[in-house]
């Protein structure tokens, strides 16, 4: 059984944007945190540009769609990918709810054609998907709904699986 929960990350978030990340229940660090540690060392500038890319959307831009590349998960889920630059390796993978909120999840470098091809990669990507219908079922059940301003979700943001 696995617990976890959506989280503010306030140090990303900002009058543009807010930016959520996953808690799992036995660990402190948050899915972007876990990002950041398993990628740092060979990806400096690259998790710095995504970082950097981060801040803009929650205290400047929003979360505009040419930031992402989208369609990266099943229709309509949201499911999306965060890159500097097409040319770069890092990917973070992420469920974007317009311009105004984001849930980041992990990723890693895109060495291969396919996120099929890359179990890491599969697993970031098809764990978004599944959270994806899990927050959806909620809205539609009044577990999970909007702030007023559409910047936050609120109620249920706990999960077990």
């Amino acid at each position: 059984m696995m617990k976890y929960r959506l989280v503010k990350i306030n140090n990303l978030s900002g009058k543009a944007a807010s930016i959520y990340s996953i808690r799992f229940d036995k660990k402190q660090e948050t899915s972007i945190e876990v990002f950041i540690s398993e990628n740092k060392n060979l990806y400096l500038s690259e998790l710095n540009d995504i970082i950097i890319r981060l801040k803009t959307i929650g205290k400047k831009t929003g979360a505009r769609e040419q930031f992402f590349k989208i369609n990266e998960g099943s229709p309509g889920d949201g499911v999306c990918v965060l890159y500097d630059d097409v040319d770069k390796k890092l990917r973070l993978y992420c469920i974007r709810y317009g311009s105004l909120l984001v849930i980041v999840g992990g990723g890693g470098p895109k060495n291969v054609q396919t996120l099929q091809e890359d179990k890491k990669l599969k697993d970031e990507n098809y764990f978004l998907r599944h959270l994806s219908s899990q927050i959806t079922e909620r809205i539609k059940d009044k577990e999970i709904w909007f702030s007023d301003d559409n910047m936050d979700l609120e109620g249920n943001l706990e999960f077990i699986d």
